[in-house]
C-alpha cells in the first residue's frame, strides 16, 4: 500500500562534536548530519516520525596519500562465460589492476565447478607476469560462486590490516550451481565478511545471473552492485568500482542510536540496522570520499503535553580514519517539541529529511511490487508501480525534488516492462536500482 506523506513533517540537523580521535582539521573527519522529520509534534497523540542518520566521506585533497589497498579480483570463468564475455572480462580486470601500485595488495581467483587462485595475494611488483596469466583465463563448467568468493576473502586475510581497504570484486554471469546458492547464504557470507572489514562488490553480467543472490551479498558487507547487460561495458564498470576504493577515506563506521524512555524504533527505511529494544546498531562499513551512506528509523513517540520538549535520540558514531588510523567518535542529538498547532507542524517541514524518506517508501514499494510479479501477479503489480509513480510524482511537486520525477519515471518504466519477454530484464535493471538507492 502506497503511504502518502504531504505534510506535518520538518527536520532538525544538529552538528556532531568531537569526542575522540587525532586532533587536526574538522575537514578531516566524516560528516554526521542527524535530521528528525518532526521537531515539532502534535499533543495528545503518538506521533510517527522519522529520523536520518547520514554518513558523508570528507573530501581527500589531492596532496594526501590515499590509504592502500588490498583487492580480490575473482572472476567466473564458467563455460557460459566463453567468447565475448571472458575476454572483455579478462580485458576489465587488467584495467583495474592497472590503477594500483607497488602501495597495494592484489589477488586473483577464479572459478567454475572448482575454485582457483589464479595469483595469490601479494604486492603488484611483476604486474607484466600477473596481466599474462589473466589473459591466458579459458572458461569452461559450472558455477561454484560461493566458493569463489570465500577463496577471494581467504586471499584478503593474508594482509588484513586496519590501514588497508579490503574489497572482493566478484564478477559472475550465471545461477551458482556448487555449493552454497541462496540468497540468504550468500547474504549471511556478506554479513560475515563485513565484521571482517571486508566489502563485496558484485557484477552481474548478461541477463541470466541470480539478481537476489548477487545483491543480498553486496547489501550485506556494503558493497556496491552492478547489472551489466553487455559484457563491452565492464571495463567502465569496473573503472567505477575501482574510483570508489581508491577514495575509501574511511573504515568500519557504526552508528549506535539510543531512544529515550517511551519512544519506540519501528522499523529502519534505508540501511541495515538492529534494533534490540531501545538501542538501534547500524553498520556503514566504509565511506569513500564525497560520497554518502545514511539509514532512515520509523520512530513512533509519546504522548506529550502542548509545550513540552523531549530529547528523543542519541547518535554515537565510530570509525577508523584512514587518514590519521585513529579511531574517531562523533555524538549527536535529536529532540522534538509538543504543540496543538498543525500549521506549526506544517511550518517545521524539511525536505532534507522528506526527501530521502519518500524514496525509501517509494523504493519499498518498487520491491512488492517486484514481488508481485514473481507471483505471477502481473496486473498487480503493475497497479502498484502506477500508484508509485503517482506518489513520488506528487511529492516531487510538492518538494521540489527532481530526484523524485526521475524515480517516478523509472516506476513507470517498469510498470510498462512486466509482461514475459521484457521481464527478466527488466527485473535486474529493478533489483539494481533499489540496492543503489538503499545506498545513496
Amino acid at each position: 500500500m502506497i503511504r502518502r506523506l504531504h505534510k506535518g513533517i520538518g527536520t532538525i540537523c544538529l552538528a556532531a562534536v568531537l569526542l575522540g580521535g587525532a586532533a587536526g582539521a574538522w575537514a578531516d573527519q566524516v560528516g554526521l548530519d542527524v535530521g528528525l522529520s518532526h521537531p515539532v509534534v502534535l499533543a495528545g497523540e503518538k506521533p510517527i516520525v522519522y529520523l536520518r542518520v547520514a554518513l558523508t566521506g570528507f573530501e581527500m585533497e589531492r596532496t594526501q596519500e590515499r590509504p592502500p589497498v588490498n583487492l580480490a579480483v575473482v572472476l567466473d570463468k564458467s563455460g557460459s562465460m566463453q567468447g565475448e564475455k571472458i575476454a572483455e572480462a579478462r580485458r576489465a580486470a587488467v584495467m583495474a589492476l592497472q590503477r594500483l601500485d607497488m602501495r597495494d595488495i592484489a589477488s586473483v581467483v577464479t572459478y567454475d565447478s572448482t575454485v582457483n587462485v589464479l595469483a595469490p595475494a601479494t604486492r603488484l611488483s611483476d604486474r607484466a607476469s600477473l596481466f599474462g596469466l589473466i589473459r591466458s583465463i579459458p572458461a569452461g563448467g559450472n558455477t561454484a560462486l560461493f566458493g569463489g568468493v570465500c577463496k577471494g576473502a581467504d586471499e584478503l586475510r593474508k594482509f588484513l590490516a586496519e590501514e588497508y581497504v579490503n574489497r572482493v570484486i566478484l564478477l559472475s554471469d550465471g545461477i551458482a550451481n556448487v555449493g552454497p546458492s541462496s540468497p540468504g547464504e550468500l547474504g549471511e557470507l556478506g554479513a560475515s565478511l563485513r565484521k571482517e572489514g571486508i566489502a563485496v562488490s558484485t557484477v552481474g553480467l548478461g541477463l541470466d545471473y541470480n539478481e537476489d543472490l548477487m545483491t543480498q551479498l553486496a547489501l550485506n558487507s556494503v558493497g556496491n552492485h552492478y547489472f551489466v547487460e553487455n559484457a563491452r561495458d565492464l571495463a567502465r564498470i569496473y573503472e567505477r568500482e575501482l574510483g570508489d576504493v581508491l577514495a575509501v577515506v574511511a573504515r568500519d563506521a557504526r552508528v549506535d542510536i539510543k531512544c529515550a524512555p517511551g519512544v519506540r524504533p519501528v522499523r529502519t527505511l534505508a540501511g541495515e540496522g538492529e534494533i534490540t529494544g531501545q538501542h538501534i546498531l547500524v553498520d556503514f562499513g566504509q565511506i569513500a570520499s564525497g560520497g554518502q551512506r545514511s539509514v532512515i528509523i520509523e520512530l513512533e513517540l509519546p504522548n506529550g503535553e502542548v509545550g513540552e520538549s523531549r530529547q528523543l535520540a542519541s547518535v554515537d558514531l565510530r570509525y577508523r580514519n584512514l587518514q590519521t588510523q585513529a579511531e574517531d567518535r562523533l555524538h549527536a542529538a535529536v529532540s522534538a517539541r509538543y504543540t496543538d498547532s498543525e500549521r506549526e507542524v506544517e511550518e517545521a517541514t524539511n525536505r532534507d529529511v522528506m526527501v530521502p524518506t519518500i524514496m525509501m517508501l517509494a523504493v519499498e514499494n518498487n520491491q512488492n511490487a517486484t514481488l508481485l510479479r514473481d507471483q505471477g501477479k502481473v496486473e498487480e503489480a503493475r497497479r502498484l508501480l502506477f500508484s508509485n509513480n503517482a506518489f513520488l510524482s506528487s511529492n516531487a511537486t510538492l518538494y521540489r525534488a527532481p530526484e523524485l520525477t526521475v524515480y517516478a519515471d523509472e516506476n513507470l518504466a517498469d510498470a510498462e516492462n512486466l509482461d514475459e519477454e521484457n521481464w527478466k530484464r527488466q527485473r535486474k535493471g529493478m533489483r539494481s536500482s533499489q540496492a543503489w538507492k538503499v545506498f545513496e
